[in-house]
């Protein structure tokens, strides 16, 4: 985990909840799980819960052979006493005994559904709430311990994408190229893949497409999308296109409108902005070329703990960026049938404008 002052995130979320009206709070295996406890657990049907009351000490209720994992996150080194259970025991009955008098119970938006309704029969008279918009407001802005650690990982994404020469050749199928990419990924410094997008040819124009055994042809453009998680539990994601020779008039002739665009929207990043603003910086470039249609997703999504979190850069978003926010920026032009094209940065808004954490190219890659 990023060093960080985990009693600190515990009172800001108490805060949180106090000002929402909220009694108490229950964060069962999430990414919310591990930015309040440091505890990277597992989902799984045996029920690991922490319950963090406005007032009084929190509690990690966990089963009893999983309390050396808690541990050994160092849970208890935070103040959160940690409380076991036996396989004979009933978790729920004893997560409601650690709540004082609610009235008002936020859950995580992970809490398995059959949980949320045992809960519900138990404590019939709270109201519940989801503990979603609350612990956004406190996981988007990034400390600078947490940069740092997006940076790193933006660094170690990078190292792959230099090396994609070595793997993206005429005659290998995209799967072979996704299991070497996997691996280079690990081995640039990230403890997981979270995914791998080798995008050839016609593949190209789905953007979340699943390497295939189809077979890379001289002339292919090739849409490279990958990201996985480091030690330090912080995300990468980086999209890059490269081209096995010449490639079409028609993918070139977008390509350059994709790269223009995606500049302009990260430069429209800085504090003040709304989330919709950057969309649109992106985005009208390539509607006023005639692709609009063919941009068929959002322009970038926030990152941290998880991929994919808040903020999302869309229209109708009018949250307003602040330092310390970090999304990514990855305009896209798909022709179905055809190929496609992506690329994609992180950006971090600063205290006066933006920080590209990544640094590769932006050219199309001949190889």
């Amino acid at each position: 985990m990023v060093p960080s002052d985990t009693a600190e995130r515990l009172t800001r979320a108490r805060a949180a909840l106090a000002a929402a009206g909220v009694d108490a709070l229950l964060v069962t295996p999430s990414a919310d799980l591990r930015y309040l406890t440091g505890y990277d657990a597992t989902a799984a049907e045996r029920l690991t819960c922490l319950v963090l009351p406005v007032e009084g000490d929190p509690r990690l209720v966990v089963p009893l052979l999983e309390r050396p994992a808690a541990e050994a996150a160092g849970v208890a080194d935070h103040g959160i006493e940690v409380l076991t259970w036996r396989e004979s025991e009933d978790p729920i009955a004893l997560v409601t005994g650690l709540l004082p008098v609610v009235r008002r119970l936020a859950v995580d938006d992970h809490m398995w559904a059959e949980r949320v309704l045992r809960l519900r029969a138990e404590l019939p008279r709270a109201e519940q709430v989801t503990a979603g918009s609350l612990l956004r407001e406190l996981r988007m802005r990034k400390t600078p311990a947490e940069v740092a650690a997006l940076r790193d990982a933006a660094s170690a994404i990078d190292r792959v994408h230099a090396r994609m020469g070595e793997w993206l050749r005429p005659g290998r199928t995209e799967r072979a190229v996704a299991g070497d990419v996997a691996a280079a990924i690990l081995a640039a410094g990230h403890a997981r893949v979270d995914f791998v997008v080798v995008a050839s040819g016609p593949n190209g124009a789905s953007p979340h497409h699943e390497a295939s055994e189809r077979r890379l042809e001289p002339g292919d453009p090739v849409v490279v999308d990958i990201g996985g998680t480091t030690p330090a539990g912080y995300c990468s994601d980086s999209a890059r296109c490269y081209a096995l020779g010449s490639a079409p008039e028609d993918f070139l002739a977008y390509y350059a409108v994709l790269q223009a665009a995606q500049q302009a929207g990260v430069e429209s990043v800085r504090p003040g902005v709304t989330a919709e603003s950057v969309d649109s910086a992106a985005r009208d470039p390539i509607t006023a070329a005639g692709y609009g249609e063919l941009f068929v997703h959002r322009t970038g999504h926030g990152i941290g703990l998880e991929t994919h979190e808040h903020p999302y850069i869309l229209a109708g978003n009018a949250q307003v960026l602040e330092p310390g926010m970090a999304c990514s920026v990855e305009p896209g032009i798909y022709r179905t049938g055809r190929h496609g094209a992506r690329i994609e940065d992180i950006v971090v808004v600063t205290a006066d404008g933006v920080e590209s954490l990544n640094r590769r190219p932006h050219e199309l890659a001949v190889l």
